[in-house]
């Protein structure tokens, strides 16, 4: 599927992943395509980088557990969600989920769930200890889309989020099991209320509380999202 035009301004190069096109801009916070390191953008994104080998240890804003695994190269490669998102029948408490770096910004692995209960240890990478720290969080002006370009590839790097429009509770997972990797809008809590889309435009077309998502999309207060 192809999403979106490609910016008249700035690289033209692209990006392809998991069947969408995304233009590949020089936003603050996303690196470079061309070798520009990876640099937090928000409070919360600082859990990313660290100490080759340790865990770090941070709260979401309602005050749910993550556990963030750095890599060899001060990167995280894997994160621990104490939260089912809204949705307990997809997101088994705790979940994990890879981080898999490409053109130095990264997106979410499937969803791995231990209905069996199961849960294998989170080990380190390496032998430095956890690191436990709770950075302030982001505020919603921290989190809210700027543009429909940047939802597109929030939500096309397989992120959670979770936002509200007029007083409603909504969640968004971009990180749906294989083969599909369909993208899921549901109510909060509200079971059988899933709906799937194919690519983060046709996610876009979703009606939040009476609106098509797309006309609001920088108006929403996002309560959560990793990036």
């Amino acid at each position: 599927y192809l999403t979106g035009q490609l910016s008249p301004v700035k690289s033209r190069a692209i990006l392809i992943k998991r069947g969408y096109v995304f233009p590949q801009q020089e936003e603050k916070g996303m690196g470079s395509a061309y070798g520009g390191e990876w640099k937090p953008k928000k409070p919360d994104d600082e859990r990313f980088i660290g100490k080759p080998g340790e865990i770090k240890t941070t709260k979401d804003k309602n005050g749910n557990l993550r556990l963030t695994k750095i890599g060899e190269d001060g990167k995280a490669v894997s994160e621990r969600h104490f939260s089912d998102h809204g949705y307990p029948r997809h997101h088994f408490i705790p979940h994990d989920h890879e981080l898999v770096w490409e053109h130095n910004h990264f997106h979410w692995g499937d969803t791995k769930n231990y209905w069996d209960g199961n849960v294998p240890e989170f080990k380190q990478y390496g032998g430095n200890d956890m690191d436990t720290i709770f950075p302030a969080c982001n505020t919603l002006e921290d989190d809210r889309f700027e543009s429909i370009e940047e939802f597109k590839d929030c939500i096309g790097r397989g992120d959670e989020i979770e936002f509200e429009w007029k007083g409603v509770h909504f969640g968004m997972s971009g990180c749906q099991p294989k083969p599909e990797h369909r993208i899921m809008a549901y109510l909060w809590n509200q079971p059988d209320t899933e709906q799937y889309f194919d690519t983060p435009d046709d996610a876009l077309e979703y009606i939040v509380a009476g609106d098509r998502l797309r006309d609001i999309i920088t108006q929403i207060d996002v309560l959560s999202r990793a990036f």
